[in-house]
């Protein structure tokens, strides 16, 4: 039984998700304790139970301590069986989260699985939709599995409301590399926003496009959703290459003004399109679990995260590969998958 100190590194909810995914995987059962404790809310909250209640379904597991506010939880997982599932968050809490959690255990199973989750699709301090489906998906395609992605309903803060549905079609995991992204291709991005002052969307608009040089007027839209869809607001920068897409993204709330949210999300954008680096901050999160289940790989990235260096160091204690952090030669991040 592995035991983790969920109150270490980064001590969030990624603790979590990756420690149920890597249990699926390995067959390794785990306690975790000290659920995030450093967190104004620490224990479970809702959109945490669903990512691991998601697992337990899909997973065959038992998990004691499943509860809001449990601040530790013991998982026992089971055999991972594919086919049809739906999960609702029942909060803006991310569904691409609940996603990260059960992706690659499904990509390995021996039959197709089609997934539904309902919930925020577009909210703070997750990948939004458009990352999943642009950025990460294309990457891990390129590592055997085929998957679909497609949004029927965007969810903001707090509402959420989203609904995204994902069909996965199962293949064994390969090793890849990526080191250059290659010559940029594209630039493009949007303003979503519903149930708001439409001037809100164009003064993020025009703050992003005085941030990412290079880019011009139009490469910017403003997009109104269904009314029912709100109210929220989302900015979502996309740069184009030749082998991968980084998609930024800054998203509304109360006390945050539009002019923060574009200046903040387009320096983002123009410090990845300096970088030279393939993955920024999210990609080389999601890209470290297959990899090593893949047997290994490695990618180049922007600086390298809490998140980043809290699941490296849960899938060497769940599978005892090795992870490397140095440098290419380029003043680029290099990460090692052994």
């Amino acid at each position: 039984m592995i035991t983790i100190d969920g109150s270490e590194g980064e001590g969030g909810g990624q603790v979590l998700r990756y420690a149920c995914a890597l249990s699926l995987l390995t067959g390794e059962p785990f306690i975790i304790e000290k659920i995030r404790a450093g967190r104004d809310q620490p224990g479970l909250m809702r959109q945490h139970m669903t990512a691991i209640e998601a697992a337990c379904a899909v997973g065959g597991a038992e998990c004691e301590g499943l509860e809001l506010g449990s601040n530790r939880i013991t998982f026992r997982p089971g055999r991972v069986s594919p086919g049809e599932y739906r999960f609702a968050v029942g909060t803006a809490g991310s569904t691409a989260l609940v996603l990260q959690t059960l992706l690659v255990p499904l990509a390995l199973a021996g039959a197709p699985s089609r997934l539904v989750i309902e919930g925020g699709t577009h909210a703070a301090m997750a990948p939004p939709f458009d990352f999943m489906a642009r950025c990460f998906l294309p990457v891990f395609e390129r590592m055997g599995p085929r998957v679909s992605a497609t949004i029927k309903r965007h969810g903001f803060f707090p509402r959420g409301g989203g609904r995204i549905e994902i069909e996965i079609d199962p293949a064994p995991l390969r090793r890849i590399e990526c080191l250059a992204r290659g010559d940029q291709v594209s630039r493009a991005g949007t303003v979503l926003f519903a149930s708001l002052d439409g001037d809100i969307a164009r003064r993020i608009r025009k703050a992003a496009l005085k941030n990412v040089p290079g880019w011009a007027d139009d490469d910017i839209t403003v997009r109104e959703l269904p009314a029912d869809q709100g109210p929220g607001v989302a900015l979502l920068l996309e740069a184009g290459f030749e082998h991968v897409a980084e998609v930024v993204s800054g998203f509304g709330k109360l006390g945050l003004s539009a002019e923060k949210i574009g200046v903040t999300a387009g320096k983002r954008m123009a410090g990845y399109e300096a970088s030279g680096a393939f993955c920024g901050p999210y990609l080389q999160d999601q890209l470290l679990l297959p990899m090593a289940i893949a047997g290994g790989g490695a990618f180049t990235s922007v600086k390298i995260s809490d998140h980043t260096r809290t699941a490296a160091k849960l899938i060497e204690l769940f599978t005892g590969r090795s992870i490397r952090f140095g440098e290419d030669g380029h003043k680029r991040q290099l990460v090692e998958i052994g």
